[in-house]
């Protein structure tokens, strides 16, 4: 049965999850814009935040988040695999959920989302990077948004893998769409995805050294002459702080 009543991605008037944890601090950030050691031009060097990652939350999730969680664990259980060896934790924050899956689970967890019928995760929208330095034995993580057509829901598939190690199961044999994504993502990540038909770089020379969108990838930039000065590339500039 189609539940549209609380519109996509929306868990109706129900009180959100409560979190096992008051979340995962994984870094403290000291100024803005990732600069360090001088780099800091906005004023704002003496700013300090923590990166917290929200921690699991426990149920009643609320809505028909519970239907959802229900479902695929009894279709996991179905193929004799446990949930809690799949689902690392699930996580209903800001209205949102997002079930984090264990890499070498989660080709099997998708086709699972995408064929249940009480599922039926038709469509999944593509694949976002992430980089979180402070996130140490999982420092990549993948994100990947499914869309349910059939009863109007989304939920996000969050998937995680260390700097040493940064392979993730391909998608595009379940969601097509995800070729060209899975590219995007290793390109600017480094995140390899086992299985891909054709992994190569999709924006980038093809002989690009590194990779530009991960946090520790230095700021560069190309020095420029002007009128016989030279100012430097943005990471070796001075501090006005």
């Amino acid at each position: 049965m189609s539940d549209n009543t609380h519109g996509e991605g929306q868990n109706g008037n129900a009180v959100p999850a409560p979190r096992d944890t008051g979340g995962e601090v994984i870094r403290v950030r000291k100024g803005m814009f990732g600069a360090n050691n001088g780099g800091d031009t906005s004023g704002y060097g003496g700013l300090i935040r923590t990166v917290t990652l929200p921690g699991a939350s426990s149920r009643p999730y609320g809505g028909w988040f519970d239907e959802v969680a229900d479902e695929l664990e009894g279709a996991l259980e179905e193929q004799d695999l446990l949930p809690e060896n799949a689902i690392e934790r699930t996580v209903v924050d800001h209205d949102e959920l997002t079930f984090h899956i264990a890499r070498e689970h989660l080709v099997q967890v998708a086709r699972t989302l995408r064929d249940d019928p009480a599922l039926r995760f038709e469509l999944c929208t593509g694949v976002s990077g992430v980089h979180f330095l402070g996130d140490k034995g999982r420092e990549l993580h993948a994100v990947y948004h499914l869309r349910s057509l059939t009863h109007g829901r989304i939920v996000r598939l969050e998937v995680s893998a260390p700097d040493s190690d940064p392979h993730i199961p391909s998608l595009v044999e379940v969601y097509p769409t995800n070729d060209w994504h899975e590219r995007e993502a290793y390109d600017f990540f480094g995140l390899i995805f086992d299985g891909h038909p054709a992994l190569t770089r999709i924006m980038m020379p093809d002989d690009w050294q590194g990779f530009p969108q991960r946090k520790d990838y230095p700021l560069g930039g190309i020095a420029v002459e002007y009128k016989g000065a030279q100012i430097p590339a943005p990471d070796q500039r001075r501090s006005y702080s």
